[in-house]
């Protein structure tokens, strides 16, 4: 893969970060608990810090080369850094902070001025000063300065955490528009597992300071492993979820409905306006799984899906997790009450209908 190449090891007090990875173009999400080095790894690629041994490289260009005594400058590496907080110069106008990232670009830029306030949609910010700005607005002006400073890469640290459930609504589709829009490598660092599985398309999960999983997406955040180690102490009541890769299969404009395919089964979602064959990424809750014994009739459920059951666990004192197999594509979990589990005498091999209320599209 070509890109961004990472092999180092770095020391803080107690706490060390010991990895290796590559990062190509797109979004490589790197993801992990509180304390798990995501940050510092960050803060080591962009020249903050430096490496105590190891090398960092992007495409032809050595960063750092320990063995050679070899170490780039931060301004030298022409990366786009967006921080957790906007870092807004206060005294200077939204179009002001825009030309600061502008001033700094080496000659022959790329990403003109103008295309990044219409990628960011932030043309009627132009003459407020940041205190006037919503933290989603803030954020993506922030956005905005790094990429006028044409960087080769860009590394966004926790870019959403600040702000809350409405602001990172907000904010969301303007980075996937980055994404669509911009042939760059990004490096994207968050705790939060909807937002990698939104955005990335390749994910690193770190733990103290190592890389323990990478590669796609929904199979690395589907292990039941992986998500515990992310969630961490909240991993017992959080409500699991399955991530799949479907494709549209075939549009229904007289109802507004789409049909996408994945292994041998088909769901229906509200029309996407897709062409057939577009990959679109989803995610099923397991409180949104239902399970039948037979073959269900008479419902408004139409999302009706056959499986087998693979295992069966405690979720709590009332509820137990369990996990169904789908021909073809990854396994299901449903979270029902335990006396449901024993009225219907559920047990690991038996033929079940997974019944699915409802679908979270991530991407598409």
């Amino acid at each position: 893969m070509s890109g961004l190449s990472v092999q180092i090891r770095r020391k803080l007090g107690a706490f060390a970060i010991d990895l290796a990875f590559e990062a190509g173009k797109g979004v490589t999400g790197l993801i992990g608990p509180s304390g798990a080095g995501k940050s510092m790894t960050l803060e080591t690629i962009a020249g903050l810090s430096r490496p105590d041994t190891g090398r960092i490289t992007f495409e032809d260009e050595v960063f750092a080369d320990t063995e050679r005594g070899i170490f780039l400058p931060p301004e030298k590496r022409r990366i786009g850094y967006v921080f957790q907080d906007p870092h807004l110069f206060p005294h200077l106008s939204v179009a002001e902070n825009l030309d600061y990232g502008a001033s700094r670009r080496p000659s022959g830029g790329t990403i003109s001025r103008d295309r990044v306030i219409d990628l960011l949609g932030i043309g009627a910010l132009l003459d407020r000063r940041p205190h006037r700005l919503s933290g989603g607005e803030a954020q993506r002006v922030a956005i905005g300065r790094a990429l006028l400073s044409n960087p080769r890469l860009i590394l966004m640290d926790e870019p959403l955490s600040s702000l809350d459930t409405r602001r990172r609504r907000e904010i969301m589709p303007f980075i996937e528009a980055l994404h669509r829009s911009l042939d760059l490598p990004i490096v994207y660092v968050s705790h939060n597992i909807d937002e990698i599985v939104r955005l990335a398309d390749r994910v690193l999960v770190l733990h103290e300071g190592a890389v323990v999983a990478s590669g796609d997406v929904a199979q690395v955040l589907n292990r039941p492993e992986v998500q515990s180690l992310i969630l961490g102490e909240d991993a017992r009541d959080a409500d699991p979820a399955t991530i799949i890769e479907a494709a549209v299969a075939r549009n229904d404009p007289e109802h507004h409905l789409t049909e996408l395919a994945f292994g041998s089964a088909t769901i229906s979602v509200t029309g996407l306006g897709l062409p057939v064959g577009a990959a679109v990424r989803l995610r099923i809750h397991a409180r949104d799984v239902a399970i039948a014994i037979v073959p269900p009739e008479g419902l408004s459920i139409q999302n009706v899906i056959e499986a087998r059951i693979l295992t069966i666990a405690p979720a709590g004192p009332a509820q137990v997790d369990i996990s169904l197999a789908v021909s073809g594509a990854p396994d299901l979990r449903a979270r029902i009450t335990a006396r449901a589990a024993g009225r219907l005498s559920l047990a690991p091999g038996l033929t079940v209908w997974a019944l699915i209320k409802s679908v979270v599209l991530t991407s598409g």
